[in-house]
């Protein structure tokens, strides 16, 4: 662990020295197990290989400059969850059951916590399947769930600055009464091949489309959109987006600055009237767009600097970040401190 260069991680996985476990079996959950192993010993029958049995969560944990460390906002992804294990028949993980398995994962790994200003965190992965046999398209009726941390270093590479996204009326995320609204890993699995064209031609992402009529805008594959469109925050409407609990707290700093909040359908040709686009999430928190490439119709669309993010959003962006490294004041309770 000692050899770690925080400054050159990737968002990818690394080994960390504990996870916790919990497992629902005969009407209850278990009591927290932590466990050293990396490996899930699963049924080959398990719901959750065969009919997508499966959602997950994504939060961060970040050492301040007090030398304390802080969870973003879990109770809210605690919430997350239990929607989305509800919206395919799973057993949901009590909130009280979720909070205590994510403080204890990064509490037995404080020693991966990236030290602050070292433009890493420690990504904290909540994990629920369905682990009960079943050969019929049924519920599973035994379920595990697992939470894992590991140190990352920014989602994309280009970090704090404008990257480029793409747009295909060939590819659908979600379908409009799908499961779009949930995390769950079916609807990253369904946007892997457009993002991986969208990499290989050098773009960051793909921005989809509402998948009915093609008509608005929903969000990019990993990450809600957002727009500054003069004093108002805009950001889509849509039943197949999923609610970004980054993008929740960017609506309440936006207001706190006095911008007018609109969350509503947003037309595609309204690209051509904004100052400023962003994807937001907790991975990137804000990822600046600069240029967006309607690939069908042979349209682009920029805003502000090719290479310098936009002053609405670079200050949502050192609001957001000051909250989570104990710099600005957490009014709203947003953060957990790890002891």
């Amino acid at each position: 662990m000692s050899n770690i260069d925080w400054g050159s991680l990737s968002f990818s996985y690394i080994k960390t020295d504990y996870n916790v476990r919990s497992y629902f079996k005969n009407g209850q959950w278990s009591e927290l197990e932590e466990t050293t192993s990396d490996q899930l010993n699963i049924h080959m029958a398990a719901t959750c290989l065969h009919y997508g049995q499966e959602a997950f969560e994504g939060l961060k944990a970040f050492k301040g400059v007090d030398g304390k460390v802080r969870i973003f906002r879990m109770d809210e992804n605690a919430k997350r969850l239990q929607r989305s294990a509800e919206g395919i028949l799973m057993q949901p993980v009590p909130v009280e059951l979720f909070t205590k398995a994510v403080s204890r994962a990064v509490a037995l790994n404080m020693d991966y916590v990236p030290p602050y200003e070292s433009g890493a965190a420690l990504y904290i992965r909540p994990l629920l399947i369905g682990s009960g046999a079943k050969v019929g398209v049924s519920p599973s009726d035994e379920y595990t769930f697992v939470v894992f941390v590991t140190p990352v270093g920014p989602y994309f590479k280009e970090g704090f600055k404008p990257t480029k996204q793409m747009i295909s009326r060939k590819y659908d995320r979600a379908a409009p009464l799908g499961t779009g609204h949930l995390k769950v890993g079916g609807n990253y699995a369904a946007s892997m091949y457009a993002g991986q064209l969208a990499h290989q031609t050098g773009y960051s992402s793909v921005l989809y489309l509402d998948s009915k009529e093609k008509k608005y805008i929903d969000e990019a594959g990993p990450a809600n959109f957002f727009a500054i469109k003069g004093n108002k925050y805009i950001t889509p409407l849509s039943p197949s987006i999923l609610p970004s609990i980054t993008n929740m707290s960017l609506i309440q700093l936006a207001q706190d600055m006095g911008f007018e909040v609109e969350r509503r359908r947003v037309p595609l040709e309204e690209l051509e009237e904004f100052d400023e686009v962003g994807a937001c999430g907790t991975a990137a928190v804000i990822s600046p767009v600069g240029q967006i490439d309607d690939i069908d119709l042979g349209v682009s669309y920029t805003f502000g600097s090719p290479d310098t993010a936009g002053p609405v959003s670079t200050k949502l962006y050192n609001k957001l970040r000051g909250i989570q490294y104990g710099k600005e004041p957490d009014k709203y309770g947003w953060v957990s401190i790890v002891e």
